[in-house]
């Protein structure tokens, strides 16, 4: 029996946020016997499920920040040589091509460059950074992958050839279940018809956490039974609990830091909220959507997210119009969170048990058409 194809996963920081969620599903459902994944993170990340990457038969390689450029390119070539590895797959957005010309300096065969995110408003020195390294995203990859239409346009151009992989997950871990809610939403504490908005991302300027503390404080003004749960951790997070305080909110306002039960999260909630400055495709968002959940989202974020065609997005800036929306949730009547046979079917784009195959196959196909290229 021949060995895996072995995939050099460049993650960048793995600190727990969406894009480590995505690959990390792929890698649990994928048939490892045909592909296993090694994990390469930068040394300060500070999530890394070390752990279970290895029990599944993965390695994780530790190398500099990005930040430390020269020797992060380096270090990566010299590993990228010793390794060997057929096939790179690169998912820190238009950083790529830092990882990715290392590849190319080691004749790596296969170098995928994976768009997973956008630019956002008011990040300025970031978005001169991103809008250089752009124009060199096409240089050094082999293949383009893109979570979306709008991610992949985005990083590569319009017209430019890629394809989509879908930020997949478990769906029926997803599903609603009448059952769970009220164990998660006892767990949490919330009684009786206490109206629960709920969110999930890392605590970052790009996910906007304050903004949502001033939609909430607008909210529990004519809501007193309201209260805003947030899940994750991060940089920004004491900024976050700043804001409930100044606003008086503070005792309605739930920090559950980092969590491993978004599923069951999404159970206790009545509504989700996401007022990031940019996104590529919102996992959390497919995950909310599949949970039944009322989405508010910000009119950043691609409308390819909204697989439901429920999700509502309005502007960010304008608090009282999200706490309006909000509101309007919270009044409507009680309605049946389980999903129709034709909306799950909806969903087929994200089923993790269909879309690993996929990529199995694609990762298969590029492998057998890079030794075809160099016996020829």
């Amino acid at each position: 029996m021949s060995s895996p194809i072995r995939v050099a996963q460049v993650i960048g920081k793995m600190r727990g946020g969406g894009v480590e969620a995505v690959v990390m599903n792929y890698y649990r459902h994928v048939d490892r016997s045909c592909v296993q994944f090694d994990f390469l993170v930068d040394e300060d990340s500070t999530i890394v499920p070390r752990d279970e990457i290895e029990s599944l038969g993965g390695r994780v390689f530790e190398v500099p920040p990005y930040q430390r450029l020269p020797r992060y390119t380096r270090e990566l070539e010299i590993l990228f040589r010793a390794e060997r590895w057929p096939i790179v797959h690169s998912h820190v957005n238009a950083l790529s091509v830092f990882p990715l010309r290392a590849a190319k300096r080691a004749r790596v065969p296969i170098r995928i460059a994976h768009s997973h995110s956008t630019s956002g408003r008011g990040e300025h020195a970031k978005n001169a950074m991103k809008a250089v390294l752009k124009r060199l995203s096409n240089l050094y990859p082999t293949k383009r992958f893109a979570c979306s239409e709008y991610a992949g346009e985005w990083l590569f151009g319009k017209g430019a050839s890629f394809d989509v992989v879908y930020n997949a997950i478990d769906l029926q871990a997803f599903s609603f279940s009448a059952s769970v809610r009220a164990e998660a939403r006892s767990e949490l504490g919330l009684v009786g018809d206490t109206f629960a908005i709920g969110h999930l991302g890392r605590f970052m300027a790009q996910k906007n956490q304050a903004f949502l503390v001033d939609v909430f404080a607008e909210l529990a003004r004519t809501r007193p039974d309201s209260v805003l749960v947030f899940a994750g951790d991060g940089d920004s997070r004491p900024l976050v609990e700043l804001r409930a305080a100044e606003r008086g909110v503070a005792d309605k306002v739930m920090f559950l830091g980092q969590r491993e039960d978004a599923n069951r999260l999404y159970q206790a909630f009545d509504a989700f909220a996401l007022p990031s400055l940019y996104e590529g495709l919102c996992l959390v968002g497919v995950e909310a959507q599949r949970a039944g959940l009322p989405c508010l989202l910000s009119d950043a974020i691609t409308r390819e997210v909204d697989v439901t065609g429920t999700c509502e997005f309005l502007p960010v800036g304008d608090p009282k119009a999200w706490a309006a929306a909000l509101s309007q949730i919270a009044e409507a009547p009680a309605r049946d969170r389980s999903l129709s046979k034709h909306e799950r079917l909806r969903f087929d784009d994200y089923d993790i048990e269909k879309a690993a195959p996929k990529l199995v196959a694609c990762y298969e196909h590029l492998a057998s058409e890079a030794k075809r290229a160099a016996s020829a």
